[in-house]
């Protein structure tokens, strides 16, 4: 193929689509947010001539327009016409007053036009705002709060603040909200240290809002109004002291029981072992003999039964009075005819005890 015939198909190419192109149209806007109760519009552009065009709203067709006689509205609420009159080449169609059954798709057919066109519409509701409180006077470096309230809005508002007409950080607010049937409540607050005298403003929005929707208040710092004492620190401070002190007399209290139960095992064990070996030593006593005293005359009673012996002290302890002088004193035949009975030179007897533990 020569070069020749290669352009020549391109340049029809490039025809053909042109031709096509122009057959096309377009509608717009792609998104559109309204009010409820407002007024919603669409507009649709169109290149070469036509002949019938109709437009549907959800799923319903709702308006025909042939492009040589006025428009036929499936409803009083829909409307169409050329954006200029006598110019074919636009038409703009219009939803009065919009309800909240009219969110959703809007499509437009031209008739022998490849395709329908699709845009969407999103109908919409705003509350009210206010600030809880209204104006006040604080003390100077005083901790404050707003809140700002909104009820009545869908879809949920975006909320913000400003400070002298400054946007304030959005970390110095949150905001929370709550469904309420069909509607969106909306709740912020705000906090900051009051250093001037502040006019705060408190604003809602939502995109079918060309304006927001706010409230305001003016906040007066006062510099004679004391501030009162944040005791939040000390109350802290002493908790976390008390706290460790009561830790520590716990920690005492274990360690000191715990050494008395000790000491007191180590008492019980060193007396039990203290009756052993005094009861040992008893045992050996009572084993050994004593030397004979010639002197010695037992009375009618000198034994004791074992019966009567203690059981923790069988050691026998003899105590002797007066022992007999044998050199110097002599005996007395008892009127009895008994033993005899030293009597010293004094004329006195002398008698032995003996004592028996």
């Amino acid at each position: 193929m020569s070069d020749s015939r290669k352009c020549l198909i391109y340049i029809c190419s490039i025809l053909c689509f042109t031709g096509a192109a122009s057959q096309e149209f377009q509608l717009e806007p792609q998104n559109l947010f309204v009010l409820k109760d407002s007024d919603a519009q669409f507009r649709v552009t169109i290149q070469g001539p036509w002949e019938v065009m109709t437009w549907d709203v959800g799923d319903v067709q709702v308006l025909t327009l042939p492009i040589n006689s006025p428009s036929i509205p499936a409803t009083g609420r829909f409307e169409a016409s050329f954006c200029v009159t006598d110019d074919t080449s636009c038409v703009q169609f219009t939803i009065i007053n919009t309800t909240r059954n009219d969110t959703g798709r809007v499509a437009c057919t031209v008739q022998n036009r490849p395709g329908q066109k699709v845009a969407q519409l999103h109908v919409q509701e705003s509350g009210t705002v206010s600030i809880l409180g209204g104006d006040t006077t604080v003390p100077q470096d005083e901790q404050v709060e707003f809140q700002c309230v909104t009820s009545a809005w869908f879809p949920t508002p975006t909320i913000t603040w400003n400070q002298n007409g400054e946007a304030v950080n959005s970390s110095l607010y949150n905001t929370t909200s709550v469904a309420d049937g069909d509607f969106f409540n909306a709740t912020s607050v705000l906090k900051f240290q009051a250093v001037r005298n502040t006019t705060v403003q408190c604003l809602a929005t939502i995109p079918a809002l060309t304006n927001p929707v706010s409230s305001s208040v003016f906040m007066v710092v006062d510099a004679t109004v004391p501030v009162p004492p944040d005791w939040t620190v000390l109350i802290a401070v002493v908790v976390s002291f008390g706290g460790c002190a009561l830790l520590v007399l716990l920690i005492i209290a274990i360690v000191y029981c715990c050494k008395r139960r000790k000491q007191k095992q180590t008492n019980y064990q060193d007396e039990m072992s203290r009756r052993v070996r005094t009861q040992s030593v008893v045992s050996v006593s009572g084993q050994r003999q004593g030397r004979v005293n010639n002197a010695y005359t037992p009375d009618s009673q000198t034994s004791v039964a074992p019966s009567e012996v203690s059981d923790f002290d069988q050691e026998k302890v003899y105590s002797v009075i007066t022992l007999p002088d044998i050199l110097h004193s002599h005996y007395v035949e008892n009127s009895d005819g008994g033993p005899y009975n030293t009597v010293d030179e004094t004329g006195f007897r002398k008698h032995r005890h003996v004592t028996i533990v």
